[in-house]
């Protein structure tokens, strides 16, 4: 949780090198996970993040969240710590995959990218398994006009968590649909 970060926060563990430790890194992607209620845990992820984001602005870090199971893959429960974080150096990592907020709940994808993109500061192209050079979990041309009507000019990154093909293949398989989609909705 980020609110664990707090305790741990203090001149003893921030050492004086870390802006040449920090430099180098454009963007660090986290987590948000608490406990609470609904609205409890959007109040503590808020704080953690705003914090987290306060400590990094200095260095030219921007602070980065992933929908990441939990609550943090309910759309509208990241886009409203968004709102309550209310700064610009934090933002979301929309991850197309990863809308699991329960052991068998799952959040609309499509609403949820939706609802993080005003906020995205990169996008994850998550894949899991092709036939007939698609996704079979997402719709890649339903979710990247998603992304662009939202004005997204960024980097799509790239993520296989399929069995089969090898990550190579899966990689290279998403990288050419998403050529394709971009292909398509340049047209």
């Amino acid at each position: 949780s980020l609110l664990s970060l707090r305790p741990r926060c203090n001149s003893q563990t921030i050492p004086s090198t870390n802006p040449k430790v920090l430099k180098p890194a454009h963007a660090i992607r986290v987590n948000a996970a608490s406990s609470g209620t609904y609205e409890e845990q959007q109040d503590r992820a808020a704080d953690g993040l705003r914090q987290l984001t306060e400590f990094a602005e200095p260095y030219g870090i921007a602070v980065i969240v992933e929908n990441h199971g939990g609550l943090s893959s309910n759309g509208a429960w990241l886009a409203g710590v968004m709102e309550k974080v209310d700064h610009t150096n934090c933002g979301t990592l929309p991850d197309f995959g990863n809308f699991r907020v329960g052991q068998d709940e799952w959040y609309d994808r499509y609403k949820g990218v939706a609802e993080l993109m005003p906020f995205a500061k990169a996008v994850s192209a998550k894949s899991h398994s092709f036939a007939d050079g698609r996704e079979v979990n997402t719709d890649y041309h339903r979710m990247m006009k998603i992304v662009v009507d939202a004005g997204y000019h960024g980097y799509v990154g790239i993520e296989w968590e399929g069995s089969e093909p090898d990550e190579y293949e899966g990689i290279r398989l998403t990288k050419q649909l998403l050529e394709q989609v971009r292909d398509d909705l340049s047209a």
